[in-house]
């Protein structure tokens, strides 16, 4: 047995035997448009794994992590997801900002933040967009200034996921006056539970809320609390979102997998397999999930992997209605209950516009990897 396959067998044998008793029924609990469900018990549970060592572990083992090479924690990625574990609260922490700090924080940094992302007694959001700056990032009017040996940070961010149950936030923000696009920003880390932060939940489609608008009015942080050279902010995002299209897609694929394959038990059940077009979507979307994996496995471009597993979701949504019928367009009850093919058609609508609209990633490709020419700008 390779050193892979023995990872692989005690990750499961791992969750087979602790994801039982009072942790059994997260099964399946969380993720996307459903991040309000059980989330102190899906905290627990995710405190519980690092304590047993089953959190960041493709992080060096210097900074508390197990070292896994990409084969293993494809792995983990894999096996956490068939063994329907109940999806993780402190991604954005282990997998966005530990990562960036590991390659571009300073020591101090390292050894104030990471051992708190690792044992799960922080949690992260992401404060990036902003009203007039979502696809178009550089946009940014946030600002913040140096005064006293503080950050005063004022502006405000939006489409902030699990700002509301998060304690700090990483901020992109304008720190050097008079500057434009790229240029002049800096990454800050933000504490979220000090005077001058409002966080305000926004009601989605789905009619829950797992995203937020965050003011910043005289909020404050350390002046060592930068990463990169002040200034050098555009530099560290990009870094940051590299890390964001990481390994772990791979188990974001398994609950793609098992949400098609309940599709086509629901078509065959109800008939509507019976139809050729709906058989011919559902072959079609079978062979894009297969693409998906074979394309991740060797190393798809970032922004071609996000444009094509949104647009893919983004269908399988619509295909899940046209598998429904008509009753798809009643709520389950009242006043405002959606079954589990009603929220991902809505949820999935947003899934071409967050983490990098398509029109963005499709500029991306064609400019940095293709080496079109650049868009003209005013």
């Amino acid at each position: 047995m390779s050193s892979v396959e023995e990872f692989r067998a005690e990750i499961r044998g791992w969750l087979k035997t602790h994801l039982s008793g009072s942790f059994a029924a997260l099964k399946g609990r969380g993720g996307p448009g459903r991040e309000h469900e059980a989330f102190a018990e899906r905290l627990a549970w995710e405190r519980h794994l690092a304590a047993h060592g089953w959190t960041c572990v493709g992080w060096p083992e210097e900074h508390g992590g197990r070292g896994a090479s990409i084969e293993e924690q494809i792995a983990f990625h894999e096996e956490y997801a068939l063994a329907d574990a109940p999806a993780r609260v402190n991604h954005i922490g282990e997998q966005l900002l530990g990562p960036t700090l590991i390659d571009h924080g300073t020591e101090e940094q390292k050894a104030r933040f990471l051992p708190p992302i690792r044992a799960v007694e922080e949690l992260w959001c992401q404060g990036y967009s902003e009203p007039g700056a979502g696809s178009d990032l550089a946009a940014v009017r946030t600002r913040a200034t140096l005064e006293d040996g503080r950050w005063v940070v004022n502006g405000q961010k939006i489409w902030t996921s699990l700002a509301h149950e998060s304690q700090w936030c990483f901020v992109l923000a304008r720190t050097e006056p008079g500057s434009r696009r790229h240029a002049g920003l800096s990454y800050l880390l933000v504490p979220l539970d000090r005077p001058g932060v409002e966080i305000r939940p926004i009601v989605q489609l789905t009619g829950t809320s797992e995203f937020n608008e965050v003011f910043f009015d005289g909020a404050v942080t350390d002046a060592a609390n930068v990463v990169g050279a002040p200034g050098d902010g555009w530099r560290i995002a990009m870094a940051t979102l590299g890390y964001e299209r990481g390994v772990s897609t791979l188990g974001q694929q398994v609950g793609f997998r098992r949400e098609l394959d309940a599709l086509v038990a629901l078509a065959r059940r109800n008939g509507a397999a019976a139809d050729p077009d709906i058989r011919d979507r559902l072959t079609r979307a079978w062979a894009g999930l297969e693409a998906l994996r074979a394309g991740a496995l060797r190393g798809t471009d970032p922004s071609a992997a996000k444009l094509y597993w949104s647009h893919w979701h983004r269908d399988l949504g619509e295909l899940a209605l046209e598998v429904c019928g008509p009753a798809a367009t009643l709520a389950a009850g009242a006043p405002y209950e959606l079954d589990d093919w009603q929220r991902l058609f809505l949820f999935s609508r947003a899934d071409t516009v967050y983490a990098g609209s398509s029109e963005i990633q499709r500029n991306i490709i064609a400019e940095r990897v293709l080496g079109l020419p650049k868009e003209p700008r005013p």
